[in-house]
């Protein structure tokens, strides 16, 4: 992008410089004077280039921002101007206060426009076209729960139709913790980018990404609670302080790790259940399998039988601080 503006850039600034020296062929008063119109107009083009290069980081939602709030502010001041506080006194003194109410309104109305930039973000969204006939149900993804890698699987099941909201920052993060110098921090970056391609491969899934900034590290937390809670949507994430942060505001958060507990099937003693035995148990004649949940089971006299898928009768079922831990014995039918 650099190299294609940097020759328009100098186009820009030689035309501008052309115009000055043109411009007095049309004033002869000026004839005598081309350096200098000359060097006038190379001097405007060059202080347009800086203020483009100073409008770098300015994006779109940034320039609706400052239209709304000059529109609002021209409104308010010309509603101002022609009530009849302005309809008696002297006619300069009435033109300066009218000029002065109009400066200083649209410029509060551009600054708190663009300092709300975020409110009025949700008031006209830049997000994925998508009928917007009925309410939708909306959750608010972290980066936590993007590298946690779980969510692709429950959309794809589809236990969650909620809509899916990816804030901008969320995506910045999760690149700059992917192009970390760390190997663990970049392999889970990597981790949370392919669980996006994974998403985007879901069908019927409705993922809306809103450009939305953060200027600290340290506000993120602060700006997802902030979304979740004007969106009136629910925040997805694993991490606890911001989970207990969220609820503190009053914003619903789903919980993975609830989902997965409360999904793990209640055992009973005398039922029959299938496991694939991995490895050998701590007594004599034990073989250890594991179930989709986790939770270990112990089979006895199943260590001749390692390497099998196995149906095993459970005996007893303990809590652990991992989940469950099953005993079981091999099912004589």
């Amino acid at each position: 992008m650099n190299k294609t503006l940097l020759p328009i850039r100098a186009c820009f600034i030689a035309l501008c410089a052309a115009a000055g020296w043109l411009l007095c062929y049309t004033i002869p008063d000026w004839d005598q004077n081309r350096g200098i119109a000359a060097f006038v107009g190379f001097s405007i083009g060059v202080l347009v280039v800086l203020t483009d290069m100073l409008l770098k980081g300015f994006s779109l939602r940034g320039l609706s921002a400052v239209t709304f709030g000059l529109v609002a502010g021209s409104l308010i001041s010309y509603l101002l101007g022609t009530s009849p506080l302005f309809s008696r006194g002297d006619a300069q003194t009435i033109f300066l206060a009218q000029l002065g109410l109009f400066l200083v309104v649209t410029y509060l109305c551009t600054v708190i426009a663009l300092r709300g930039k975020d409110e009025f973000n949700l008031v006209i969204p830049y997000v994925r076209f998508v009928p917007h006939d009925v309410e939708v149900p909306l959750v608010v993804v972290d980066t936590s729960a993007l590298i946690d890698g779980r969510i692709a699987k429950v959309y794809e099941a589809g236990f969650l139709a909620a809509a899916l909201v990816i804030p901008r920052f969320v995506l910045d993060e999760l690149q700059s913790v992917a192009d970390s110098p760390d190997p663990v921090k970049q392999a889970r970056g990597r981790r949370g980018l392919e669980v996006l391609g994974e998403l985007r491969k879901v069908k019927n899934i409705d993922i809306r990404i809103t450009e939305s900034e953060v200027s600290k590290r340290q506000d993120v937390d602060a700006k997802l609670v902030f979304l979740a809670q004007s969106m009136r949507a629910k925040l997805l994430t694993t991490d606890y302080n911001l989970a207990k942060m969220a609820e503190f505001q009053g914003v619903a958060w789903l919980n993975l790790n609830l989902l997965a507990r409360a999904l793990r099937p209640e055992l009973v003693v005398g039922e029959t259940i299938e496991v694939e035995l991995v490895k050998p148990g701590k007594e004599e004649g034990q073989a250890v399998g594991f179930l989709e949940d986790g939770s270990m089971v112990v089979v006895s006299h199943g260590r001749q039988m390692l390497g099998q898928r196995v149906n095993v009768e459970v005996n007893s079922v303990l809590p652990s601080a991992g989940g469950k831990m099953v005993f079981a014995r091999i099912a004589t039918s």
